[in-house]
């Protein structure tokens, strides 16, 4: 795999991220806790839009829940594990994905986790500010797909017949796009997933990031997911994987 690859991934999230979200509270005295926070291996990334952004498609209240609270929950927990084991001290997520096999379950479960989020908030703008697949990409998709008609048809039902909680993904594997699903917070990096590639989009199909508003209507979550996904950053993880 390009090593550009994996680091695009994480830095996207750094590079298009915004300034703090309009609801945050102006910054305390530093304490122990912010300062330990600071201090952490893994944080929470800043999401490059409002809550409110994504709507009708994506809800601000699921938003804010999603990334304030789930994600959250990931980083915390990452954190505590790493912690745990000295070791680890200084490993970057991506090293840590593709070695998950041989370290502790909670490493995987918010490791995965915290890097599926991190990429999942590049991969989503506002309607209409997203962009549309480069040339190099929609050539792909008709190689790899037959159309790009074709293409959504089969990533909605890898999405919608993943059984449970996990992620559908595009990737791109021995220079050509492959769609695949992952359980839980599992994704393509993992040295244990069934199949490995570069992943160039992705869609989180756990209940917590569309039940308030779809409830079990996961095809129609999946429909208006496109409205929202930002073709930007797709193009930049193919360029980078091709």
């Amino acid at each position: 795999m390009n090593p550009l690859v994996v680091t695009s991934v994480l830095a996207l999230s750094v590079l298009t991220a915004g300034p703090v979200l309009a609801e945050a509270a102006p910054a305390a005295a530093p304490t122990a806790a912010s300062e330990a926070d600071a201090a952490a291996a893994f944080t929470l990334p800043a999401l490059p839009y409002a809550y409110e952004a994504l709507e009708p498609a994506i809800d601000a209240e699921t938003m804010r829940i999603h990334h304030g609270r789930h994600h959250k929950s990931y980083v915390d927990n990452l954190n505590a594990a790493v912690t745990a084991d000295p070791a680890l001290a200084g490993a970057s997520i991506e090293d840590l994905m593709g070695r998950v096999s041989t370290l502790p379950t909670a490493i995987r479960n918010n490791g995965g986790g915290h890097f599926n989020h991190s990429l999942f908030w590049t991969l989503l703008a506002p309607v209409g500010q997203g962009g549309e697949p480069s040339a190099a990409l929609a050539e792909a998709i008709t190689r790899d797909f037959g159309s790009m008609d074709a293409f959504k048809t089969a990533f909605n039902q890898a999405a919608t017949t993943r059984f449970g909680s996990g992620w559908a993904w595009l990737i791109v594997k021995d220079g050509k796009l492959q769609i695949v699903s992952t359980p839980n917070q599992d994704n393509p990096l993992m040295d244990l997933a069934e199949v490995k590639g570069a992943p160039v989009l992705a869609v989180d199909v756990w209940e917590h990031a569309y039940y308030l508003k779809y409830q079990n209507k996961r095809a129609d979550y999946l429909t208006a997911f496109w409205s929202v996904v930002n073709w930007n950053t797709v193009n930049s993880l193919y360029a980078d994987a091709s």
